[in-house]
């Protein structure tokens, strides 16, 4: 695959996905206000709830994914169907078995719901229907769907967004409707739930038979598969490890502040993790069509132009990241107020170490990106470390400081590890430069993003302010401060880093 097709993919994966993101953001900030008004901050907060101890169940898929995804970026290239049909079958075996451990474990835990949601207020049987719903819908994936990461390896991923994220699009607003126009709210969001999930999954069923005819089902068995692909499965079982702390770092903190204080709290923090996995969304459209562009890169460039994109790619990502938190802490509670009002908003304090834990979070995925590319998982130690500190220190300021506490262990983690080891593990081990280049390049743009912040402190004032709490007041306090913030540190940006220079000539 050359570098202009490479683009192009990019191109087309990056305009679909960012379409879809301005769908959902809409369609998740409506649906919120709708589903306070009709189900309440107790149904929420359970669904919330549900929803990560789902994805703690999840975490037995974590890793086959992105392994079989780097198995494939060879043999798609050279459109080496026998071996493509080996490796999905080998991925067949491995997903139906993970759904049956999965149905397992619910049974299991859903033994405990007495004493998980022995706080709620709602009937027991509630928290049963909502976490039954949603695991329906996640293992039809499971012995249905499992061909869909196709479609990703080769760059199509525009082609999951129109077949199966169009559809759960229009799933929300079919509860939308159906909560405005008919009684029993509830009743209705568990039936569309389990319909949508059906409907969703045929429609990209037939996306991947469509896209890949020449598919089909490999007659060997597991046992053979696995012992063909040794590799594969060594990288399953290091990712699993991994993928646990990437889990750990947001889907554990509502079972923790639930914990420690009341599923209200948990809604009020869900808000806020809204409004900012609504931005991390944002940062998926725009570079997730990149993925197996940088598979293909590092298995077909040589060490100095990889380096070079490696550069790019950090430099670009940075700088939207920072204009990001800029306009997150500027509007983030102004947001909040205009979208469900005053009373649920979190103190400034909270808003801080949100933002400073997205900045670091989105941040660290560039190396990561490489890694994954690079099919290197080796350091398993560093994500048990980041577990054993995340859930550590999370726990244990979150019962000196609360819910701030519960952040800022978070936040500790992520920095240590992402931060500190994850970049010099790929430099040292893979692109084979120095570790320090990278700091550098880091701490030249954290100060210019600082200065920035710092000079637009001083001109955003001059510009006229509403006390009012509408949408034209929030745009009107808001937009002149982002873009000035932008402008300035696109300049300063441009005159101390190359590498986003570079980036500029390319998108021009």
């Amino acid at each position: 695959m050359t570098a202009i097709s490479r683009t192009r993919k990019s191109v087309w994966n990056s305009s679909a996905a960012m379409g879809m993101y301005f769908i959902n953001l809409v369609l998740e900030f409506y649906s919120r206000v709708i589903f306070l008004k009709y189900l309440g901050t107790e149904i929420l907060g359970l669904n919330t709830t549900a929803v990560n101890l789902l994805q703690f169940l999840n975490l037995a898929e974590m890793g086959v994914w992105t392994a079989i995804a780097t198995s494939l970026y060879k043999p798609l290239h050279e459109n080496n169907y026998d071996e493509i049909n080996r490796i999905v079958t080998l991925n067949g075996h491995l997903y139906r078995r993970i759904g049956g451990l999965i149905i397992l474990a619910a049974a299991v835990l859903m033994g405990f719901f007495p004493f998980i949601f022995k706080k709620m207020e709602l009937p027991l049987w509630y928290a049963y229907a909502s976490f039954s719903v949603l695991l329906f819908s996640s293992l039809i994936g499971y012995f249905f769907n499992y061909k869909q990461f196709l479609l990703s390896a080769n760059q199509q991923n525009y082609k999951i967004i129109f077949s199966y994220k169009l559809v759960v699009a229009c799933k929300v607003v079919a509860q939308i409707l159906a909560m405005e126009l008919f009684p029993y709210p509830y009743f209705w969001w568990l039936g569309l739930e389990v319909g949508f999930a059906c409907i969703a999954s045929f429609s990209l069923h037939l996306t991947v038979k469509k896209t890949f005819p020449a598919l089909e089902k490999c007659q060997e068995g597991f046992k053979t598969l696995r012992k063909k692909y040794p590799e594969i499965i060594k990288k399953i079982k290091q990712l699993f490890v991994q993928k646990i702390s990437g889990f750990v770092l947001f889907q554990t903190s509502p079972i923790i502040i639930y914990g420690l204080s009341t599923l209200t709290l948990v809604t009020l923090y869900g808000n806020y993790m809204i409004l900012i996995n609504g931005i991390i969304s944002l940062l998926s459209a725009m570079f997730n069509g990149m993925l197996a562009g940088i598979g293909n890169l590092v298995h077909t460039s040589e060490k100095g132009h990889i380096l070079k994109v490696f550069d790019q790619l950090f430099a670009i990502r940075f700088y939207v990241i920072g204009v990001l938190c800029f306009g997150m802490w500027h509007g983030g509670q102004l947001f909040i107020s205009w979208w469900l009002g005053a009373e649920y908003l979190l103190e400034p304090l909270t808003l801080g170490l949100l933002v400073a834990q997205f900045f670091f979070y989105v941040n660290r995925y560039v190396v990561y990106d490489f890694l994954s590319a690079y099919g290197y998982f080796g350091d398993v130690w560093a994500s048990i470390a980041e577990v054993v500190i995340n859930i550590g220190l999370s726990v244990w300021l979150g019962i000196l400081w609360g819910l701030n506490g519960v952040i800022a262990g978070v936040l500790i983690s992520i920095v240590i590890i992402a931060f500190g080891w994850k970049p010099f593990y790929l430099f040292k081990y893979k692109l084979k430069t120095g570790f320090g280049n990278f700091w550098a390049k880091m701490l030249n743009l954290s100060v210019t993003m600082a200065a920035a912040w710092i000079a637009t402190g001083y001109i955003a004032p001059f510009f006229p302010t509403s006390a009012a709490v509408n949408l034209g007041a929030l745009i009107i306090n808001v937009l002149p401060g982002v873009a000035i913030f932008t402008i300035i540190y696109g300049l300063l940006l441009w005159l101390t880093s190359a590498p986003f220079r570079a980036v500029i000539h390319r998108f021009v």
